[in-house]
């Protein structure tokens, strides 16, 4: 998207860097990285990158008023209503598709956001990565004057708190399953935190354990990284409810991932939100409902979104459930990324970090994703080339 640095980089591109570049992750993640990588980062002009990143900050205001969060416990499950519930949330992810305007101009529109943990610690690897690789040196990929050092001692006061790190543990589903797995090990290597799986967890009255060599380490805080509808849908089985009233801290409340979600989108009033109802506020549906896509609010990874839509759709799902639908305009992604064979589009995430007592979030890092599909996903990438998860570089 800086024309230039476009033409500069594809056509110095070659595959023999690219695979360099996979080889660099996977020895320092220590496995093969099972999600695929793009070729390319993400080129961002200073401004949209300014659009961007002060959208994000705009909409973490209007949703962390005492008005907006009064009316979203109905967002939180019963079983999943956990008691002790920070002031304010760890972790904020907020996702921006990238559109073209009709005067040409880039403008950022807002997918989805979620009050949970990211890949905070292999972004920042893959950052790494491909400006060791590409030669991009000089350019920025950290938001907020930060450079790496000063991030990862955010990092760790984010995740870690007044502990010591073999307190701590990053919680997880089947963490040898996930195709995240690269990140929990980056997350130990930089902060000697161990990902425990759920299940393994041991509780003893009101307190917390993970085994270690014969040993029944207690836990003082958990690095929540568990999907609630994951953990449902798997029906894994564990040791303690949410709803415990547990001697532990959580660095991602599980209360803010529904706090902070889909459900929110109805409330904003931003230029960068697109028209958003609850399917139980609609008396009647908009004239242009082909603009518009159906999304179940409790969902993950774009699981149940209808893109192509009629009234009977919307007429069949029964009254009681209606209010866990999201009715919301579509979003038209911009192929904004010229590459060697079709245009890409691309999503761009602002990472937030918010330690206990920080008196706001801090804005991190942007991760890219690239798409040629109709979707970011996986299913509707296959076979294609310069997509996949990516970085973000500015002020080049």
């Amino acid at each position: 998207m800086i024309p230039f640095q476009r033409k500069r980089f594809n056509s110095n591109f070659s595959p023999a860097n690219y695979e360099r570049l996979i080889q660099s992750l996977e020895k320092n993640a220590g496995l093969h990285i099972e999600f695929r990588v793009s070729e390319t980062p993400v080129f961002l002009p200073a401004e949209l990158l300014q659009q961007i990143v002060q959208s994000a900050v705009d909409i973490n205001k209007q949703l962390l008023t005492p008005e907006y969060l009064a009316t979203t416990d109905r967002s939180i499950p019963r079983d999943f209503f956990a008691p002790q519930q920070p002031a304010h949330p760890t972790f904020i992810q907020i996702d921006f598709a990238i559109t073209c305007e009709a005067d040409g101009s880039f403008a950022p529109k807002l997918v989805e956001l979620q009050g949970c943990a990211s890949i905070h610690a292999f972004q920042l690897l893959l950052s790494q990565a491909y400006q060791n690789i590409y030669g991009l040196k000089g350019a920025s990929y950290l938001l907020s004057g930060m450079n790496d050092k000063n991030y990862v001692e955010l990092l760790r006061r984010t995740v870690i708190g007044r502990h010591s790190p073999d307190e701590v543990v990053l919680l997880e589903v089947e963490p040898e399953q996930q195709k995240t797995r690269p990140d929990f090990i980056v997350t130990e290597q930089l902060l000697g935190v161990k990902t425990v799986a759920i299940n393994e967890i041991i509780k003893r009255k009101n307190q917390l354990f993970y085994p270690r060599q014969g040993r029944e380490i207690p836990i003082k805080r958990l690095y929540n990284r568990v999907i609630v509808d994951e953990l449902i849908r798997k029906n894994t089985q564990y040791n303690f409810a949410y709803r415990d009233e547990l001697e532990v801290e959580w660095a991602g409340h599980p209360n803010w991932f529904f706090r902070l979600s889909k459900f929110s989108l109805p409330y904003l009033k931003h230029k960068s939100v697109p028209r958003s109802w609850f399917l139980n506020q609609l008396n009647t549906y908009p004239e242009d409902l082909a603009n518009f896509v159906l999304k179940p609010l409790f969902s993950f990874a774009g699981s149940g979104v209808q893109v192509n839509i009629s009234r009977a759709d919307l007429d069949a799902i029964p009254a009681p459930e209606r209010e866990n639908y999201l009715l919301q305009e579509k979003i038209n992604y911009g192929a904004v990324i010229e590459t060697p064979g079709d245009p890409a589009k691309v999503e761009v995430r602002v990472m937030f970090l918010w330690p206990d007592d920080d008196p706001e979030p801090t804005p991190t890092m942007l991760l890219g994703r690239m798409s040629k599909g109709t979707m970011m996903g996986v299913d509707f990438n296959k076979n294609k080339t310069w997509v996949g998860a990516s970085a973000c570089f500015f002020d080049l």
